[in-house]
């Protein structure tokens, strides 16, 4: 077989390919093969006719279509395995010259890996930092639970810190339109709790129950939604009910009615010992992403163009499923964020598939220079603990039996333990 590779880029090869007689010769007789089971010919079973006889009855035009489809699978195959090419997506194929079963000749365009050159990972290091439970974080969380456990009253006096007020809401922009997402009803606001936004509170302290009021104040730069930072809204609130929050004394009594511990000592012990657990692991997860960043900032690699437009898509295709979760459209959530589709691809979706194919492709690598491998043994396990995760679940149980799936965890195995080979490696 005659093999020419022409480099288009990085990550983008043409072969031109002159398919051997061998192949043509292969691939024809398997297409006779294969169509012969359907075909009837007089005194012979069905298809145990000779293969001269099954071809004159066959219909030509699907004779040599299924042919070239034959052909131009092995032929490619063996392209790439000749040329040493390994792509990572299907190819675009041309044919360029058909001679019915005697001549075929075609073009591959074949989007490949370009060249990956890592980090120095093994001379890299990061300092892994520990999780530290101050007294006030322990004191917060108490406080939580006191409030959870306080005793509310109606009073008709005005409103002062520390008291519960209900509130309905709405919010206006300059033109006198409401605002989405800015209105409320029946609405139990904590004053001094700083839920919303600054000023808000103050506004409604001195105020009593059927009392109504109007003031207007600008959302801050930061304020999670995008299309209202720097926002002005005037906001007409009435106030239909002020309550007056009592919190449980914290002694040994109220620890033993809302814990296992008997305790404020113990209490807070525990209290830090579970909070510990918690920001070390949020620590640890924080730490594994820098180190990937770090290690992906420093490699430096060309991205296939066909990749992360599958890339993107994905992405796009989890955040269709969360809005769907809840309850917003793609459209709400573009209004939401001020922006427009375009936008949105490219502020966020494209950074984000930029950002994971390279952390993906630069893993795969590592795994390959560390000759990381998953056993059978490991994949097993991980489907059953999938399997139990999910037993109450037919469907998911079922995809799970499915040997298609077995590739994709193994991968995900794989990136895990490349992972923290990674972050044992740098940690200092």
């Amino acid at each position: 077989m005659q093999v020419k590779v022409d480099k288009i880029s990085s990550t983008m090869l043409k072969l031109h390919v002159v398919v051997d007689d061998a192949t043509l010769k292969l691939a024809k007789e398997h297409t006779i093969t294969k169509l012969g089971q359907n075909v009837k010919v007089a005194g012979f079973r069905d298809g145990k006719a000779p293969s001269h006889m099954i071809e004159k009855t066959i219909d030509q035009q699907q004779l040599q279509s299924e042919f070239i489809d034959e052909a131009l699978n092995h032929a490619y195959r063996a392209a790439v395995t000749e040329a040493k090419v390994r792509p990572v997506l299907p190819p675009k194929v041309s044919l360029t010259k058909f001679v019915p079963f005697s001549t075929l000749e075609f073009t591959a365009d074949v989007e490949v890996l370009g060249k990956i050159v890592l980090a120095d990972y093994k001379k890299l290091k990061i300092t892994r930092p520990k999780a530290k439970v101050e007294a006030p974080e322990v004191d917060k969380v108490i406080a939580n639970m006191r409030r959870q456990m306080a005793t509310k009253t109606d009073v008709e006096r005005p409103a002062k810190y520390e008291d519960e007020v209900w509130i309905d809401f709405v919010g206006s922009d300059e033109k006198g339109k409401p605002v989405k997402g800015a209105d409320g009803k029946d609405y139990p606001l904590l004053l001094g709790s700083k839920t919303f936004i600054p000023g808000f509170e103050d506004e409604l302290l001195g105020k009593k129950a059927s009392d109504e009021t109007t003031f207007t104040l600008t959302f801050p730069k930061d304020y999670g939604v995008s299309a209202m930072q720097g926002k002005k809204v005037t906001f007409l609130v009435k106030v239909t009910k002020v309550k007056e929050v009592k919190l449980p004394e914290l002694n040994d009594e109220f620890v033993a009615k809302i814990s296992p511990v008997k305790t404020v000592k113990e209490l807070k012990e525990d209290i830090k010992k579970e909070l510990g657990i918690e920001k070390q692991k949020q620590s640890d997860n924080d730490f594994e992403a820098e180190v990937i960043n770090t290690v992906t900032a420093k490699s430096k690699l060309d991205l296939p163009e066909g990749l992360l437009a599958e890339q993107a898509e994905a992405i796009m295709a989890d955040l269709q499923r969360n809005l769907t979760y809840r309850g917003l459209t793609m459209q709400e959530y573009l209004d939401d964020a001020g922006m427009t589709a375009e936008q949105q691809r490219e502020k966020e979706i494209m950074p984000e598939a930029v950002r994971r194919l390279k952390a993906g492709l630069v893993l795969s690598e590592i795994a390959d220079q560390e000759k990381l491998t998953v056993s059978d043994t490991e994949i097993s396990s991980r489907l059953d603990v999938l399997k139990t995760q999910h037993k109450n679940d037919p469907k998911m149980l079922a995809e799970l039996e499915n040997p298609a799936n077995f590739n994709d965890i193994a991968g995900r195995l794989l990136t895990e333990k490349t992972i923290i080979f990674l972050v044992n490696q740098v940690s200092k």
